[in-house]
């Protein structure tokens, strides 16, 4: 009888680990989702922006038609994706769109020095930078996820529940290759 009381309560202890460790999974999923819908707020902002200072851009520049085409076509994608890996993978495409549209806009002094373009860069810039600190939460709220998947004996919970390892929002590969550059300093 003792066996069978020692069993049951064995038993007991798995079945409470099982469910506070799926619990914990689903917290960790959702403080991932919801760290997503703090840059979602800072992307909105951002593509909002982006057909002014396009417009801007165009009155100085109009034989620059493949850039300007390009930021608008990857901010098109960047607002259609529709997961969060989706909306990962397209604003990479959209940071490497407005990296190449700097460049071109290097080329006009009189734009950089239009008040509208000041001010509509500095708007960019803050958002940039609060992108970049909402990123940060994001990945971090995906490695504690990724990090408690991978753990034995989790992982097994995780693989039961199908809780899978989640892409982290990161530089992307056209990005890390400029990154990969030193930078050029001009006096």
């Amino acid at each position: 009888m003792i066996v069978l009381w020692i069993f049951l309560g064995v038993v007991a202890l798995l079945i409470i680990w099982a469910i506070t460790k799926y619990n914990s999974f689903v917290k960790l999923r959702n403080n991932r989702e919801n760290a997503f819908a703090d840059i979602d707020v800072q992307l909105k902002q951002r593509h909002d922006l982006i057909p002014q200072l396009v417009s801007t851009v165009k009155g100085y520049a109009s034989h620059e038609r493949e850039t300007l085409d390009r930021v608008t076509s990857a901010r098109a994608g960047a607002i259609n994706a529709r997961s969060i890996d989706e909306k990962i993978v397209a604003e990479n495409a959209l940071t490497s769109a407005l990296a190449g549209l700097k460049v071109t806009v290097e080329a006009y002094p009189d734009l950089k020095a239009n008040t509208n373009f000041m001010q509509l860069q500095e708007e960019i810039s803050d958002i940039e930078n609060k992108l970049a600190a909402v990123r940060r939460y994001f990945n971090s709220a995906t490695k504690e996820l990724n990090t408690t998947i991978g753990m034995f004996p989790a992982n097994i919970i995780a693989n039961i529940f199908n809780f899978r390892k989640e892409m982290m929002f990161d530089l992307g590969t056209a990005e890390r290759k400029t990154m990969d550059q030193a930078p050029q300093i001009n006096f």
